[in-house]
C-alpha cells in the first residue's frame, strides 16, 4: 500500500506511511536518517499504551542508523493538555541533551500526538517529530495535518501550531485493544471525512460501524475485518490529506474539516465545567447533527436528510442528542479560536459529499436550533 503524502506547493510536507504492525516504524524511520549520520530518536509515549513500548524498542534497536536515546511516558488526558505538560516534555528532552537533529517519535492517541508535536515545534525553535497514533480518532484526523496544541482556559486547542511531522504511520493492529468507547470516538472522525468527501465510503462507513456494534466479540471482529478497516482508514487519511494540501494553514478549503466541531468544543467546554464525561468523538457526532439542522433550518438542506443522517447515526452506534440547552453553548462558540469578528464559519451539509461554509454569529446559529423558535 503506498505512501499518501501532504504537500505544501510541489514540495512534500509530510508522508502518511501504511503499514501491518509495529516492526514497520523502524522502515518508515530508516527514510529519515541522514548519509552516515545515527538518527537520535526520543520515545514519548501514552502510558496507556505502554504494552507497546518494549515491542517499538527492539523495532528501533535492530533498524540501522537510528538510536533510541530515551523515552518519557505521560498519562493522559483532556486534563492534562496543558502548557505544563508540554514545558515538562521540553525540560526532559533538554535534560536528555536532545540537539537539532534530534527527532522526537510520538505514540498514543490525538492528545499524545498534539502535546508531543507542539513541543517539538516549539523546543530549539523545531526539531523533528513523527507519530504512530493508536486511537482510530489519531489515525483518522488528529495525527494527520500538522496541527499541534494544547487547551487553555477550558478552551480546545487554544494555544498551539501547524508544523507536519515527518511521518503518521497507521496500522489497523494496534486498534483491536482499543476500548469499544474510544473506537465509537474515532469512528464519528472516520464518518465525518467521508460526509465532507464521499466516493461511496459514508454509506460504507456506516455499515462497517453497525456491524461492529452488533459484534458480541469486538476484537475479533476488527481482527477478522482488518483489511476492510485499513481501507476506511486510508480513504478518511486521503480526504483530510488532499484537503491540507490545497490549505494547509486554514485560510478556506481546510475549514471543511471542522465539520461538527464548533458545536463539539462547546459541548466539551461545558462538558468540562460539569464534570461530565463526554468524549472528543462523541461531542463531534452530536455536533454534525446539530450542523445539518442548522442547514435545514436555513433551507439549505432537506429535513428528510437530517431525518436519515439520525437513521444512519443510530445504526452505526454514534450519539446524536445534545445533552445541553443549545443557549448554552453560544458563549463558547463565539469564544471559539476559529471564531473571526464575532462571526463564525460554520460548516454545514445538505448531502453526503455536500458541504458548504456559512458565516454567521454564534447567537444566530442558536436561536435557530432553539427548540422554542421551531415551528
Amino acid at each position: 500500500m503506498e505512501d499518501i503524502c501532504i504537500y505544501s506547493g510541489e514540495a512534500v510536507a509530510g508522508r502518511i506511511v501504511f503499514g501491518h504492525g509495529l516492526p514497520g516504524v523502524g522502515q518508515a524511520l530508516a527514510h529519515c536518517t541522514g548519509s552516515g549520520k545515527t538518527l537520535p530518536v526520543y520515545l514519548v509515549y501514552d502510558t496507556g499504551v505502554s504494552g507497546f513500548v518494549p515491542v517499538l524498542e527492539t523495532v528501533l534497536s535492530g533498524t540501522a542508523g537510528v538510536k533510541l536515546c530515551g523515552k518519557y511516558g505521560m498519562p493522559v488526558s483532556e486534563d492534562s493538555k496543558t502548557m505544563s505538560s508540554v514545558l515538562g516534555l521540553a525540560g526532559w528532552l533538554l535534560g536528555c541533551g536532545a540537539d537539532r537533529n534530534a527527532l522526537v517519535l510520538a505514540v498514543g492517541g490525538g492528545i499524545t500526538t498534539d502535546m508531543a508535536g507542539f513541543a517539538a515545534s516549539i523546543y530549539k525553535r523545531g526539531v523533528r517529530f513523527a507519530y504512530v497514533p493508536t486511537t482510530l480518532l489519531a489515525q483518522v484526523d488528529a495525527a494527520i495535518g500538522g496541527k499541534t496544541g494544547v487547551n487553555f482556559e477550558s478552551y480546545k486547542n487554544m494555544l498551539g501550531i501547524i508544523r507536519q511531522p515527518e511521518f503518521t504511520y497507521l496500522c489497523p493492529e494496534v486498534l483491536e485493544t482499543l476500548p469499544e468507547r474510544d473506537f465509537m470516538s474515532g469512528a464519528a472522525e472516520l464518518v465525518k471525512s467521508f460526509l465532507i468527501e464521499d466516493g461511496g465510503w459514508y454509506g460504507k462507513s456506516v455499515a462497517f460501524l453497525s456491524d461492529y456494534r452488533h459484534a458480541a466479540d469486538k476484537k475479533a471482529f476488527l481482527n477478522t475485518c482488518r483489511g476492510t478497516l485499513l481501507e476506511l482508514i486510508r480513504a478518511a487519511a486521503a480526504v483530510k490529506a488532499s484537503i491540507v494540501s490545497v490549505d494547509q494553514f486554514e485560510t478556506g478549503e481546510r475549514r471543511k474539516l471542522n465539520l461538527g466541531h464548533t458545536f463539539a468544543h462547546a459541548i466539551e467546554k461545558n462538558a468540562r465545567m460539569r464534570g461530565d464525561d463526554i468524549t472528543h468523538g462523541e461531542a463531534v457526532s452530536i455536533g454534525i447533527v446539530m450542523a445539518a439542522e442548522l442547514s435545514a433550518r436555513l433551507g439549505l438542506a432537506s429535513q428528510d436528510f437530517v431525518s436519515s443522517l439520525n437513521a444512519d447515526f443510530k445504526a452505526a452506534g454514534l450519539p446524536s442528542e445534545c445533552p445541553y440547552p443549545v443557549e448554552e453553548l453560544a458563549e463558547a462558540m463565539s469564544r471559539d479560536k476559529k471564531s473571526e469578528d464575532g462571526i463564525i464559519h460554520f460548516v454545514l451539509l445538505s448531502a453526503p459529499g455536500a458541504v458548504m461554509i456559512h458565516d454567521m454569529p454564534a447567537s444566530a446559529a442558536s436561536a435557530m436550533l432553539d427548540p422554542d423558535n421551531l415551528s
